[in-house]
């Protein structure tokens, strides 16, 4: 009897795979014939669920941001002001922070090694949005730009993290955001009603 394969998880478990890879070598310093080597599988087999490279790391994105939107917005819920949503976001940093470092440093390697313009990527459009809903949702607003600078904030967070700061205290920082984001929002809502 044939072997069934169950070719979307099998996919994903070679896309988990990756992430590993990528996190220790860097996206530029591996060919697809040594991410096959490494995965234990064929090159044929690696080329029949990714055309190429970058054709893996857009499907890589494309299930991170699933993932890291799905488990964020999990264990973020329940927070009743934005006070207590930013002292939560800055226990989760603190909880994932390898993982978030790992996943920053992946992706700089992968820009710094691109030719084509990353900016105009659909698969990348598409994760941006993808965080930026979320940032939406978990802090109750509609305000896209706002919920873009708060994903810029966690984004330089974590650069600093990567650089090496040991004075970034993830809680700290996003706390005092909450702070700034509070009195932000009062202020508009302030300003809206004069």
């Amino acid at each position: 009897m044939p072997k069934i394969v169950d070719h979307d998880q099998y996919r994903k478990e070679l896309l988990s795979k990756c992430f590993d890879l990528f996190a220790q070598k860097g996206y530029g310093s591996v060919t697809m014939r040594q991410i096959a080597q490494e995965m234990r599988v064929s090159t044929g087999t690696l080329y029949h669920y990714f055309p190429s490279k970058e054709a893996l790391f857009e499907q890589l994105v494309e299930e991170i941001s699933q993932q890291d939107v799905s488990a964020a917005l999990a264990e973020l819920e329940g927070a009743e002001t934005l006070q207590e949503a930013m002292l939560a976001l800055g226990k989760y940093l603190v909880k994932n922070e390898d993982y978030f470092i790992k996943w920053t440093f992946v992706w700089v390697d992968f820009c710094q090694h691109q030719d084509a313009d990353i900016k105009n990527n659909n698969v990348f459009k598409r994760a941006n949005k993808r965080y930026q809903q979320a940032a939406c949702e978990f802090l109750g607003i509609q305000d896209e730009v706002l919920a873009s600078f708060v994903l810029s904030f966690v984004n330089g967070l974590i650069l600093e993290k990567l650089w090496g700061d040991e004075s970034i205290d993830f809680v700290e920082q996003c706390v005092l955001l909450g702070k700034m984001l509070t009195a932000y929002l009062q202020n508009n809502s302030n300003n809206s009603v004069n």
